[in-house]
């Protein structure tokens, strides 16, 4: 028997279709609410507001769970690698040995950048923030690739997707070396996809590159937890700008450039500005956890709980650990993540943090690890993006394949009545 809401309203009664996910979330369908009420819902920040049905990304934020697809972001991490998951994502199913091999050798075809690129990042100065370059870069990718993508087809579909997964990691790297002053790399197409991105980024040039497992494990695990969270700003950012039909890479640069503030994924670049400000001021993390506690004070510790899950962040508890490893792999002398371990030894074991369930997230960590890597921190963002990216074409692919409607949010007016226009000289 299927659900049905009603609304009453003025002697009137109206009833609304149900609809019942598959993990058995609820969702009132008032795609007749306007036409058959006259009324709309107003809803800011869209927190009770579904915009789609997507299979792509469950989140259950009281009870900290996170699946792609239907697997555990758990089992993701511990078991597969990032270009696996990017492919489960994009494509809804693991990849066989045969699959990913393609998939691998297809993105290693079309990792060439144009060089009439380079003429485009030449125009950046160095204090550019990384961001705005890369939503730039990526934006400018429309002009050496024109053509729009023929959804209808899947072989244009694969081949748009192939080379965006290809040529962003070159983008991403010549941001940073760009940054640094260093050389442009285009990397080894005998290392795998994740070796490949850290050689481009860390190749010095008057060494020979060495790679390190640790190190490629945490970053392949980063980009893994950062691959896709249901429908955030970015995403949400993403799937409207595609739903006007507007191609695959412009899609994207929107995605970046949403990305970007501070509420969003420039979260772990603010962590680390909290603990360089906590370290300016004599590192006493003591003071600053008591400051956080006050509410009449201004001061926000930056990295601790999460706007969605209420309980534990699932992917804080992964990275976790291989943010240990990496520091004491690297054994890095540095005063900043000093502080960082002892916030979060004094947040683990303070019961006020305890209680209120304000557990370090996976923004804190991933601050912390990208420091020791030597990433400058306001790449931190640009490093999220790149994990993101396989979320935002698996969320752009199934809106363009299912037809959705162009997204077109209604608004409540409280401006002036009509009013008479007074010529300037009545005024």
């Amino acid at each position: 028997m299927s659900k049905t809401a009603i609304l009453e309203f003025e002697g009137k009664r109206y009833e609304f279709p149900v609809i019942e996910g598959t993990e058995k979330e609820l969702a009132i369908d008032i795609k007749t609410l306007r036409g058959t009420t006259g009324m709309i819902t107003i809803d800011p920040g869209y927190k009770n507001t579904g915009s789609c049905e997507s299979a792509i990304t469950f989140l259950d934020g009281e009870k900290g769970i996170l699946r792609y697809r239907g697997y555990s972001i758990e089992d993701l991490a511990k078991d597969a690698d990032f270009l696996e998951v990017a492919y489960l994502l994009i494509f809804g199913e693991l990849p066989s040995k045969e699959e990913l091999t393609k998939f691998h050798n297809d993105i290693k075809h079309e990792s060439h950048v144009d060089e009439e690129m380079k003429k485009i990042l030449d125009g950046f100065p160095k204090s550019a923030h990384p961001m705005g370059v890369l939503s730039s870069l990526t934006s400018a990718l429309v002009a050496f690739n024109p053509s729009s993508v023929d959804v209808s087809s899947e072989e244009a579909m694969y081949n748009s997707i192939v080379r965006i997964l290809a040529k962003f990691p070159v983008l991403v790297a010549w941001t940073m070396r760009k940054k640094k002053g260093l050389p442009l790399d285009y990397g080894d197409d005998s290392l795998g996809y994740v070796e490949n991105i850290h050689k481009m980024m860390f190749k010095r040039p008057n060494k020979e590159y060495t790679k390190d497992k640790i190190v490629i494990d945490a970053l392949d695990k980063l980009l893994i937890l950062h691959a896709d969270h249901e429908q955030n700003c970015s995403t949400s950012t993403v799937r409207i700008v595609g739903s006007s039909h507007a191609g695959l890479f412009v899609s994207l640069s929107a995605g970046v450039s949403a990305l970007w503030g501070p509420l969003h994924g420039g979260a772990n670049q603010a962590v680390l500005e909290m603990l360089e400000a906590i370290d300016a001021d004599g590192g006493d993390t003591k003071k600053y956890m008591a400051k956080a506690k006050d509410k009449n004070d201004p001061f926000r510790l930056m990295g601790f709980g999460h706007r969605v899950y209420k309980n534990f962040d699932p992917r804080a508890k992964i990275i976790k650990k291989s943010a240990d490893e990496v520091l004491g792999r690297l054994g890095i002398d540095d005063p900043i993540l000093d502080i960082a371990k002892g916030l979060e030894k004094e947040a683990l074991e303070d019961k006020y943090f305890v209680d209120r369930k304000l557990y370090p997230n996976v923004d804190f960590y991933s601050g912390i690890i990208y420091r020791a890597l030597g990433i400058p921190t306001d790449m931190f963002t640009v490093m999220f993006a790149l994990g993101r990216l396989p979320g935002w074409i698996a969320q752009w692919r199934e809106m363009r394949l299912k037809g959705e409607p162009i997204g077109r949010p209604r608004q409540v007016y409280i401006g002036e009545n009509l009013r008479k226009f007074k010529p300037v000289n009545k005024r």
